[in-house]
């Protein structure tokens, strides 16, 4: 393998342990807490989640995402980012502060005035090593991530099923996610070899913030949309309510996020390195591609098939009325790392206008359609949101495509047979799922979960898929090193 692969490999192998092994802790807490709390619990959190989100995208101001991309760095570029964050993210909590009683009367929910001072602390926390990490990230250290994350989360999660049980309710997930931020800020000051400096210059502002801030645009614009489920549902409906498609919406999230945040913070600084050779980001932009859609294709059918048993098994008949939500969104998952990951060929190549307005576009259509269908009931948003994923893969394909001369019918083409393979299988195991009777909630996962696989890895083998090849090659480069 040339270097820049096994730097890849390498730099995917310890992030997606990072991310599986961190989210994966999460999601063992949030299935407790699942247990122990009530859905208008997590509605709450969840009503005020694009305040947090929008505040720590406008912290960074995308100059981040341009440290990495860019080359030739000296110390005043970081020091001049990291200060700029840190006088950005106070102002921002001090507006956060302030505004909390109009955003409280906005939902009618007063009780969220204190919830959300509390909570949106975590801003100007996790500014304070947001430079510490991308250092990390520029250099591939993927692994010192990964040992940072993981008591982070372990510590923080502990303390809110503690807190939990012993009845603070809501604010059981406030301080676990607050100090989920404070130990992970801590661990990455500390173990960081980057020091700021007290360097501030005004041309290296400009030069990181005119790239950025097309992308913080974007970025907002992204934000609100992700978020926009939740701010319809917790206006027009009740917090119970917003509670059910929350956890809908995080289960679905947990193979899907993990796996795109992993790909995206591998490839962004591998892309980087090639960004002027369009015929080797194309040939690696590829192979990527067809690997992340082998792998999603199964994780989501597979969730699909097994949703009622799945959710009944983790969080009990309590939480029943997730699970229509469940089944359409993992519908939805398959294309959420496909989208990010074209949309990072354009920030690569440096086209962040394209990227804003590709994004402007797209939201601003869908969020119209929200809007006028949104008194047809929660289940209908979700099916629009599908549609509207499937759209979006579309454009952000066609656009990335173009830029390294890899176009959309050309991409269609290398992922037909990995998609009629998956949905043959689907459908014998749907069938085959309808049969299972008088089992435990645990065997009917068990039994789809093994069928799906064999199935679908066995029609690989069979059809001769090159994935079976870059695996072998994984596996080997493991082995080395």
């Amino acid at each position: 393998m040339s270097n820049l692969k096994e730097t890849a490999l390498r730099g995917l192998l310890w992030s997606l342990s990072e991310k599986f092994l961190s989210k994966g802790i999460a999601f063992v807490v949030s299935v407790v807490l699942a247990r122990v709390l009530l859905p208008s619990d997590f509605g709450q959190i969840a009503l005020i989640s694009i305040v947090i989100a929008l505040g720590q995208t406008l912290s960074d101001s995308g100059m981040t995402q341009s440290l990495i991309r860019s080359q030739n760095l000296d110390n005043g570029d970081y020091s001049t980012v990291f200060i700029l964050n840190v006088v950005v993210s106070v102002f921002i909590y001090c507006v956060v502060y302030f505004l909390s009683p109009f955003i409280a009367s906005f939902y009618s929910e007063p009780g969220l005035v204190k919830i959300l001072r509390v909570l949106s602390l975590q801003i100007p926390l996790a500014s304070f090593t947001s430079i510490q990490e991308t250092h990390l990230t520029k250099e591939m250290e993927f692994r010192k991530q990964m040992l940072i994350q993981i008591p982070s989360k372990l510590i923080s999660g502990i303390l809110g099923i503690a807190l939990a049980y012993s009845g603070f309710g809501v604010w059981s997930l406030v301080y676990m996610y607050l100090s989920a931020v404070f130990i992970n800020s801590l661990l990455l000051w500390f173990s960081s070899n980057w020091w700021p400096k007290a360097i501030f210059d005004l041309a290296k502002l400009k030069y990181h913030f005119n790239y950025g801030i097309k992308l913080t645009l974007s970025s907002l614009v992204t934000t609100i949309y992700e978020n926009i489920y939740q701010i319809l549902i917790g206006k027009y409906y009740s917090s119970t309510d917003l509670g059910f498609y929350t956890r809908a919406l995080e289960t679905q999230r947990l193979p899907v996020s993990n796996l795109s945040a992993a790909l995206n913070k591998v490839t962004f600084p591998m892309f980087a390195m090639i960004q002027n050779d369009d015929e080797k980001l194309k040939k690696s932009y590829k192979a990527l591609m067809i690997q992340v859609v082998f792998w999603v294709l199964p994780a989501m059918l597979i969730l699909n098939i097994s949703s009622e048993p799945l959710f009944n098994l983790l969080f009990t008949e309590k939480w029943s009325e997730s699970i229509p939500y469940f089944e359409l969104l993992c519908f939805a998952g398959i294309c959420y790392p496909l989208s990010s990951y074209n949309l990072g060929i354009l920030k690569i190549k440096g086209r962040s206008d394209l990227f804003l307005k590709l994004e402007i576009i797209k939201k601003s259509y869908i969020t119209i359609f929200l809007i006028m269908f949104l008194t047809k009931g929660i289940l209908f948003l979700i099916i629009l949101s599908v549609i509207t994923s499937f759209i979006a893969v579309i454009l952000n394909s066609y656009y990335s495509g173009r830029l390294i001369n890899y176009g959309l019918i050309e991409q269609l083409k290398d992922l037909i047979p990995t998609v009629l393979l998956a949905l043959f299988v689907y459908f014998l195991t749907y069938y085959s799922f309808s049969l299972l009777h008088n089992l435990t909630d645990f065997s009917k996962v068990f039994i789809t979960t093994i069928l799906f696989l064999s199935l679908y890895l066995g029609g690989a083998y069979i059809l001769k898929f090159q994935i079976f090849n870059e695996l072998k090659a994984i596996l080997k480069y493991r082995r080395n090193y």
